[in-house]
């Protein structure tokens, strides 16, 4: 059995904020130091904002250290289903935003010398039917018509100089995304907030937000695991662990498990075998599978495996069907030793669409379904842009936020183990 351990994490020292009593009181308070939370603490701490950033537990702990790292392009819905969603003027707004996501992170990385194996190799996408494939030459057209941005399709005959498997009935290429390792990406970014000045608060839980004014001042009172906090402004960036705190928001969000397995170190020739071109990889299915190399050379092979976030059993169970997952894709990987398996949780809201906003008068940002590297690091910006500025071009505020069918949830999952059979079965007849 694999040790139940984020490889990730064994590659990086993350970064510990000095122990500090709360303060009484701050500009902004943040809930998450994940990438949304640290990008914006980082943003609003360099133009003079007195930052606190409150976490339930360690810098990086959640989705952002767990994650494949990747820094992918476009969103988790097709361009066609989000043009007949949103029209095309909002659907180019959106799909530039996505693009411009990978810039941000890569503009931050450069900033603040965060050495984490930034690498723009691009991302494949692959199709497990002939009718995905069909469907690819469709968004290449839209997309490269409509947001002036050009893909690659790879047919099935030539797929091998792009992947190591037969699998797979072709590929779509985009050269813009980028791999990275996100523990280090997500230490760099907390190191470089508490060099701006931003106060983060580590083992600090939110238990509580109410309106409060002080001396006239418009704001909030934040109760804390660790004491109280007045602030002027709230902004919520914590995805898949969004709590009770934040009930209106939680209640948005259905957390999904995810989960990775990661191999021993490989053979040079083996690696480029699997990926010629180091790609970041995922296929077309709704019960997704996306693997890629890591800077080391192990295969890390990750997907929905359980519905569930994490647990013993849940881990367990997920490290069995990911290993036959990846030896079904790679039948040379049958030998090869899986060192390390571990779960997280994402945020997917009903409709699948990143959302960013306010309620109550809090801000937030959530939503990510899966792109979340580079869309929180974008978000994280621009909520900081907006708290500072009082404006914001951001299109994922402009969207409608829907909640749950006939209101039948209130934060607590009950029907994942629903949803899981009904994406197989729509893998099986799509």
């Amino acid at each position: 059995m694999p040790q139940k351990l984020n490889y990730w994490l064994t590659t990086v020292q993350m970064p510990s904020s000095p122990a500090q009593p709360l303060p009484e009181s701050a500009d902004v308070a943040i809930i998450g130091a994940g990438f949304t939370g640290l990008s914006a603490a980082l943003s609003l701490a360099k133009r003079g904002a007195k930052v606190v950033v409150l976490e339930s537990e360690t810098i990086g702990w959640g989705a952002s250290s767990r994650n494949g790292g990747m820094v992918l392009s476009g969103l988790k819905l097709g361009v066609n289903k989000l043009i007949s969603m949103y029209g095309r003027e909002l659907t180019r707004r959106m799909y530039a935003a996505s693009l411009e996501t990978i810039g941000t992170v890569e503009r931050i990385v450069k900033e603040e010398n965060i050495a984490c194996d930034f690498a723009r190799t691009g991302h494949l996408e692959v199709a497990c039917k002939q009718a995905h494939f069909d469907d690819y030459a469709r968004q290449v057209e839209v997309i490269g018509r409509e947001f002036n941005h050009q893909l690659r399709v790879v047919p099935r005959d030539q797929l091998r100089a792009e992947i190591g498997s037969d699998i797979y009935y072709g590929g779509m290429v985009d050269e813009i995304s980028v791999g990275l390792n996100p523990a280090r990406y997500v230490a760099g970014l907390g190191a470089a907030a508490m060099r701006a000045g931003a106060q983060i608060c580590e083992r600090t839980r939110l238990l509580n937000i109410q309106r409060e004014s002080r001396e006239g001042a418009p704001g909030f009172s934040l109760t804390s695991s660790r004491g109280e906090i007045w602030a002027r402004n709230v902004l919520v960036g914590t995805s898949g662990y969004t709590g009770a705190a934040t009930p209106a928001l939680r209640k948005k969000i259905i957390p999904i498990g995810s989960f990775i397995i990661t191999t021993e170190v490989l053979p040079g020739a083996l690696a480029r075998e699997l990926s010629p071109r180091n790609r970041q990889i995922y296929d077309s299915k709704n019960y997704i599978f996306y693997y890629r190399l890591t800077p080391d050379n192990r295969m890390l092979f990750g997907g929905r495996a359980a519905f569930f976030p994490e647990t013993d059993q849940t881990i367990r169970k997920s490290a069995e069907i990911l290993r036959r997952g990846m030896i079904h894709v790679y039948p040379q990987l049958r030998d090869t030793k899986v060192e390390y398996v571990w779960g997280g949780t994402l945020d997917f809201c009903f409709d699948i669409m990143p959302h960013a906003g306010q309620v109550d008068g809090i801000y937030f940002a959530i939503g990510y379904a899966g792109h979340g590297v580079a869309m929180a690091t974008y978000q994280g910006q621009k909520m900081a842009e907006w708290i500072a500025e009082g404006k914001t071009d951001n299109p994922f505020a402009e969207i409608p936020f829907p909640g749950a069918p006939l209101g039948l949830y209130n934060g607590k999952p009950w029907f994942l183990p629903f949803a899981g059979a009904y994406y197989k079965v729509l893998d099986w007849v799509s």
